[in-house]
């Protein structure tokens, strides 16, 4: 990988972005080896959970690499768009695993948009978020115009988006951009214990709650009818049956994801 540092760790695979001298921007080799790393975790027994984070203390990601699509036309604009939500934001969304951004700096543009995939966001007190795309022409194009909503509430993105200004850290946890606050020397390993105390719990359960939750936030799809069928589902696992075994003998669930 030339833009990818990879650690893995006790089930944990962490994911850094690993272009500092560019604040980390994504450019396309590095989607695509995100694309490929991620998939391959996905389909990996001995990966638990995932933490994605950038490297040096200035940024998490601040954006898109603006150089690569400068002269691009209206087709070449939405290829880059369609791919670039298809292979890595929306393939991190709907993974059958916990994602955690671990936002160490500037997460801005694309960088916020890659974090907003995510399932849960972490940011060090000393990062930045923002959405500056209008100031370029343009609007954000890895859904951040439907995720920010989700997250904070359509007033809030409506503000975020058409201003162009960042937010700090603090704002961002008050509004639910974030899931908690650390100082930066403690974001890792604030992620890590997140996702240990997270990979405790049933794989197989875990997975299923993530496409439950999902449904609920896409249009055409029912999500009481998709938690039905995933609840249901549960009950034909290995998971659910060491669960309630060990629940009764008051002992420590051994999961294995089936």
């Amino acid at each position: 990988m030339n833009n990818l540092v990879l650690q893995a760790n006790n089930g944990i695979l962490q994911i850094t972005i690993n272009r500092e001298s560019k604040l980390n921007a994504l450019n396309r080799e590095t989607l695509t080896e995100l694309h490929e790393v991620l998939a391959s975790a996905f389909q990996d027994e001995g990966v638990g959970g995932i933490i994605i984070t950038g490297a040096g203390s200035k940024a998490f990601i601040a954006g898109a690499d603006i150089s690569e699509f400068a002269a691009y036309s209206v087709e070449e604009g939405r290829d880059l768009a369609r791919k670039g939500q298809d292979h890595v934001f929306n393939f991190i969304e709907n993974a059958n695993k916990p994602v955690i951004a671990a936002i160490n700096g500037f997460a801005l543009g694309g960088g916020l948009e890659l974090a907003m995939a995510c399932h849960i966001r972490i940011a060090s007190l000393t990062s930045k978020m923002g959405l500056p795309e209008v100031s370029l022409g343009l609007i954000p194009g890895y859904g951040g115009t439907q995720r920010l909503v989700q997250l904070v509430g359509k007033g809030r993105a409506f503000e975020m988006i058409m201003t162009a200004e960042m937010i700090s850290a603090e704002e961002a946890y008050r509004t639910g951009l974030v899931n908690r606050l650390t100082e930066p020397d403690e974001l890792i390993f604030q992620a890590q214990e997140l996702l240990k105390k997270i990979m405790t719990r049933s794989p197989f359960a875990v997975s299923s709650a993530i496409r439950a939750i999902n449904a609920g936030l896409r249009d055409g799809e029912n999500g009481y009818e998709v938690e039905i069928n995933e609840f249901a589902k549960c009950f034909d696992s290995a998971d659910f049956k060491e669960g309630v075994n060990a629940f009764l003998n008051k002992r420590k669930a051994l999961f294995t994801g089936k």
